[in-house]
């Protein structure tokens, strides 16, 4: 997948995600696509591992299902985000 097509499954799943989890989260757009991007590394490598057993990492595709998937792993990264906010602060 190309950098452009990455960037814009980095925005889409940031900005849902952000969108649906419950609080305020801050970050500009940097911050939604970054935590998109990430979203998509761990939503693709935790379908992975339900799907064939075996922790690899993998992003998903830039596709309805593969958009599903990097929201939920987006939510998952905001979570650990203000986890580890919290603490710190």
């Amino acid at each position: 997948m190309n950098i452009i097509a990455w960037l814009l499954l980095g925005l889409l799943a940031g900005a849902i995600a952000k969108a649906i989890y419950p609080g305020s989260q801050g970050g500009g757009i940097l911050s939604t696509i970054i935590l998109g991007i990430i979203g998509a590394f761990v939503g693709g490598s935790l379908y992975t591992l339900l799907t064939t057993g075996t922790l690899q990492l993998a992003a998903t595709g830039l596709s309805i299902p593969g958009l599903l998937v990097a929201v939920l792993g987006a939510m998952v990264a905001i979570f650990l985000w203000g986890l580890m906010t919290r603490r710190a602060a």
